[in-house]
């Protein structure tokens, strides 16, 4: 198992932006045209991220199967530079209509200072919360920096049964489960024995 490269991210964003004909901002603002009720995954990202990288992780995880809520993209109105309670209350009910979060950390991570938030807010509502590094390299076994340490993190890698590329939520090189079946709540993250 292996973190997404940044490489790998840009790729992504890289092929459906030529296949549909459009920069990736607008590939993101196309889903503002029918927001959903529901999503399995809240992104977490800096608004200092590339919109590249925002619509590359966005599609790794749509290729997965997963509805994804992109805040300022689902919800134009929201702007980091004009924060009011209105945002907040937003953000919460978007939250809530999420089943996990995933945190984007990459070099602009640090920048943001509503990740943070969005973070604790999701570990204290459902707890299902996970961190999506992208790296320049792959690594097997992805540590996180100062409170990040303490979430599982996301990796993907050919499942041994069905032999099909899958996402992984792990702690460890041996501590994971199927990303999937762990948002749902049919799988926890616990030792096993290594199948990929």
């Amino acid at each position: 198992m292996t973190t997404f490269t940044e490489a790998e991210i840009k790729a992504r964003a890289q092929a459906i932006a030529s296949s549909r004909h459009k920069v990736a901002k607008a590939i993101l603002e196309e889903a503002s045209v029918n927001p959903l009720d529901e999503y399995d995954v809240f992104l977490s990202y800096s608004s200092q991220e590339p919109h590249e990288i925002i619509l590359g992780v966005r599609e790794v995880l749509i290729g997965y199967g997963l509805t994804v809520y992109v805040d300022k993209f689902v919800d134009p109105s929201l702007t980091p530079d004009k924060v009011t309670k209105d945002t907040a209350e937003t953000l919460r009910t978007r939250l809530r209509q999420s089943k996990s979060l995933l945190y984007l950390h990459s070099d602009n991570s640090h920048i943001s200072k509503w990740m943070p938030w969005e973070l604790g807010y999701a570990d204290g509502l459902h707890g299902k919360v996970g961190v999506f590094p992208v790296t320049e390299k792959a690594k097997s076994n992805y540590v996180g920096q100062e409170y990040l340490g303490i979430y599982p993190y996301v990796e993907h890698a050919e499942d041994s049964t069905t032999k099909l590329d899958r996402l992984w939520i792990s702690e460890s090189e041996t501590k994971y489960a199927a990303h999937d079946k762990w948002i749902k709540g049919d799988s926890e993250i616990k030792e096993r024995k290594r199948t990929t």
